[in-house]
């Protein structure tokens, strides 16, 4: 499969990194940046091809993936209508609707829209997936063999799940690292040092979702496992509970769905 990426960024190189590592032909992978630096510095970092500009060679390709900024979405894609032919399009821009990029491209339709989360950047992310009916089953396939290289995938039926997709994982690190820069917090305020406190936090919540991973019993049964009756677990557990902690965190995913349609609509303006 040889895979062209307009645009760089730092997600485009998890996933350059990615490919190369997991078997993809460096000579297969191309990459459309304008930015002189950092052409060179992806040739010299992976040996892939690049290019200035969005050139016959450089189109030449099954997988074109745009990873341009949403900003900058319309400009890019109006260079390449008359230089599309069976190309899967793959765009990896946040909160960017299908039918937007498909009216950008002059009604091309073989679109897959995808929605990294930043562990992708140490191999680690879930990417969500949906697309136009016009793309293949084995086009689907490709889009996760790309995307796997960079994590696990999941592939939604209605587009406007990508919202909620959004709201989980794609928000969801910026929630777990307030809830370890919160429980450093507790620790440093009960003596512990900071080195102390961060290590605690850090492997607590690391190693509770390896468990998560590895057992087949709901996270609401692994959580009941750990608190026993008048223990100490059950004395924090009731005190967020009554500070509304569980309310307050499905109303703030909620709020970042609602946002994601917002910006979704905004994005998508022609001007």
């Amino acid at each position: 499969m040889r895979i062209t990426f307009l645009g760089g960024g730092n997600m485009a190189n998890a996933l350059i990194g990615g490919l190369v590592k997991t078997g993809f032909s460096a000579a297969d992978i191309a990459v459309i940046e304008v930015g002189a630096q950092g052409r060179a510095k992806l040739r010299l970092m992976y040996g892939i091809r690049c290019y200035e500009a969005p050139t016959a060679a450089a189109l030449d390709c099954d997988a074109l993936l745009l990873s341009v900024k949403p900003q900058q979405m319309h400009a890019a894609c109006a260079t390449l209508p008359k230089r599309l032919k069976q190309q899967l399009i793959i765009s990896i821009a946040a909160g960017l609707r299908l039918a937007d990029i498909a009216r950008w491209l002059g009604g091309y339709s073989k679109i897959v829209r995808a929605m990294p989360n930043t562990p992708a950047l140490i191999g680690a992310g879930i990417t969500g997936l949906c697309a136009l009916p016009a793309v293949s089953m084995a086009e689907r396939l490709g889009a996760e063999r790309i995307l796997q290289a960079v994590g696990s995938t999941l592939w939604v039926a209605d587009e406007e799940q990508m919202d909620a997709v959004t709201a989980v994982s794609g928000s969801g690190p910026a929630y777990v690292f307030l809830f370890i820069e919160t429980l450093q917090q507790a620790a440093t305020e009960l003596g512990l040092t900071p080195v102390q406190a961060r290590q605690l936090a850090i492997e607590t919540v690391l190693g509770a979702a390896k468990l998560a991973v590895q057992s087949d019993e709901a996270a609401a049964v692994l959580r009941e496992r750990v608190t026993s009756k008048g223990g100490t677990t059950e004395a924090a557990l009731q005190v967020m509970e009554d500070r509304g902690v569980r309310e307050g965190f499905i109303a703030g995913v909620q709020a970042a769905n609602a946002r994601s349609r917002e910006l979704g609509v905004l994005l998508g303006k022609d001007s």
